[in-house]
């Protein structure tokens, strides 16, 4: 029986990074629908165990999944709708003359108003043909997950109703949660919360037969928690005390981080930061939560910016940069074996451990490295990183160790090709020298180097199996808009390809030809 605790490190895998944003169809964006299925017999045929996706959340600023509404809720917009067809929850007259959207890349502003339109109507045509087995299964959803849910649709009602507007400048006893407000809005907005509820039940409904179905194909999924939460969210509004909010719901301290070599005034990313004091009297209830919300999800989960759980830079929220911050220590010591003592099985295995992903990137401090070493998580490396004066550099293959993630870039990273071709003729040198080739192939002489590495888990973005040049870079931090569009083109999963990763896997004791396939 598989259950949410996966022994990491055991065992050696590799596997591919491709956000369902990113399979192709014909509503604009990727969905849970047919094209994950055959994403997912692609790589089951290249002898891939792993499946790597970005933070699945409703995406708010920017497109940008590491900015949700909330931190349980699903993305409605990778609802298939053609699976809503087939399951009798819409019409067939109703996806019938889609917009010609785009192929290569996601036009979001058209898709969001296609899609939460068929969605309205699904949610209509549910409420006129549902059986009563999918009516008490919708009940049954909505009662499960009321600890989060309720909030979360009752906020994006609100939200919705004053224009999509930021909840600190909504009526003050609204933005407060007065209990005669929270009522009032809950008697005038039953319908657009009931939708938001139903959207929910749509893509979790939908995601759960996309894992059974990965599961049954031997594949595992690498799900992304980011540390910290979005200021426009549920999160935030329905748990104010739990973070540095003043009176009228205005954040006092923001997360960042401080100069470096790449910033001189360092990285004001603006979201909100704990009340780890809170947080911490509560027992951390709302981190155990959201951990079980997220291992409903995933097999595996990578925490983004796991330095902050050492120690986090804090910057007030009236600078306009982030050079006046400082370091504040976190208790994640506390925090992680609170998780671990309320999520571990009860027949748990001698040397379990989290199936976390420490994402470990940066000036990492002793500090850090003995947190991550103290429940066994894995660190990760990325190979991009590697090329600097000497061999010493710890992103280097023949620096790793066993118990990491090794990747040849992650979703803030150029693509290997495009990488490459920017380089300098120095740093250009050393790989050619490093893989022994002309780069004529690169992102297959870096994949065989990660590939043959000691390292028991390695994880390639699907645009660097491709070849693909910086035109395919899903996302450039700190551009503005532009990022999260690309998209995979039908027709780019072949054969050929997935028998040259198949190839190396088996080669390099990442697949087993003679096991369950």
């Amino acid at each position: 029986m598989r259950d949410w605790f996966i022994m990491l490190g055991m065992e050696r895998a590799s596997g591919l990074l491709l956000h369902p944003t990113s399979l192709p169809g014909r509503f604009g964006i990727g969905e849970l629908g047919k094209q994950v299925y055959e994403f997912i017999d692609f790589l089951a045929a290249a002898g891939q165990r792993l499946w790597q996706v970005l933070p699945l959340g409703p995406t708010g600023y920017g497109d940008s999944p590491y900015q949700c509404f909330s931190a349980f809720a699903g993305n409605p917009l990778l609802i298939s709708l053609d699976t809503l067809v087939e399951e009798g929850a819409l019409s067939p007259a109703d996806v019938a003359n889609a917009p010609p959207f785009p192929a290569q890349r996601v036009d979001y502003g058209p898709v969001i108003q296609f899609k939460f339109d068929r969605l309205r109507r699904s949610f209509d045509y549910f409420q006129r043909h549902a059986a009563p087995e999918d009516r008490a299964a919708f009940e049954a959803f909505c009662a499960a997950n009321a600890g989060w849910l309720d909030d979360y649709a009752l906020f994006m009602a609100i939200k919705e109703a004053h224009g999509g507007r930021v909840w600190s400048i909504w009526e003050r006893d609204i933005a407060r949660r007065e209990p005669a407000a929270l009522a009032r809005c809950q008697a005038q907005l039953r319908r657009e919360q009931r939708i938001w509820q139903y959207t929910q039940y749509q893509f979790f409904k939908q995601w759960r037969a996309v894992r059974e179905y990965a599961h049954a194909h031997g594949i595992e999924i690498i799900g992304d928690i980011p540390i910290f939460v979005a200021y426009d969210s549920a999160d935030a509004w329905a748990n104010r005390e739990q973070f540095y909010f003043d009176e009228d719901g205005a954040p006092t301290v923001i997360a960042g981080v401080p100069p470096d070599y790449f910033s001189p005034t360092g990285q004001r990313w603006g979201n909100p930061l704990y009340r780890w004091d809170v947080m911490q009297q509560h027992g951390f209830d709302w981190w155990i939560a959201r951990c079980h919300s997220a291992f409903t999800l995933y097999d595996r989960v990578r925490i983004d910016h796991f330095r902050g759980f050492e120690a986090y830079w804090e910057v007030p929220a009236d600078e306009p940069t982030a050079i006046k911050g400082r370091w504040v220590k976190a208790p994640g010591y506390e925090l992680f074996r609170a998780i671990e003592q309320a999520l571990r099985p009860a027949d748990a295995p001698a040397g379990y451990r989290l199936p976390i992903i420490a994402e470990d990137l940066g000036v990492i401090t002793p500090e850090v490295e003995a947190l991550r070493d103290t429940f066994g998580f894995p660190g990760m490396r990325v190979l991009q990183f590697a090329f600097v004066a000497d061999t010493k550099s710890a992103y280097l293959p023949h620096n790793y160790i066993r118990n990491c993630v090794a990747y040849s870039g992650t979703h803030d990273n150029n693509t290997t090709v495009g990488w490459f071709n920017s380089l300098d003729e120095r740093t250009r040198k050393q790989v050619l020298s490093y893989t022994g080739t002309d780069g004529r192939q690169i992102h297959w002489a870096l994949a065989r180097l990660l590939m043959m590495s000691v390292a028991d888990t390695i994880v390639l973005t699907m645009q660097d199996v491709l070849g693909l040049g910086e035109e395919a870079r899903m996302n450039l931090p700190g551009r503005p808009d532009g990022n999260w569009q690309w998209r995979l083109l039908p027709g780019q999963l072949t054969d050929e390809l997935a028998g040259r990763l198949r190839e190396m896997a088996v080669a390099y004791g990442r697949f087993d030809e003679s096991g369950p396939q």
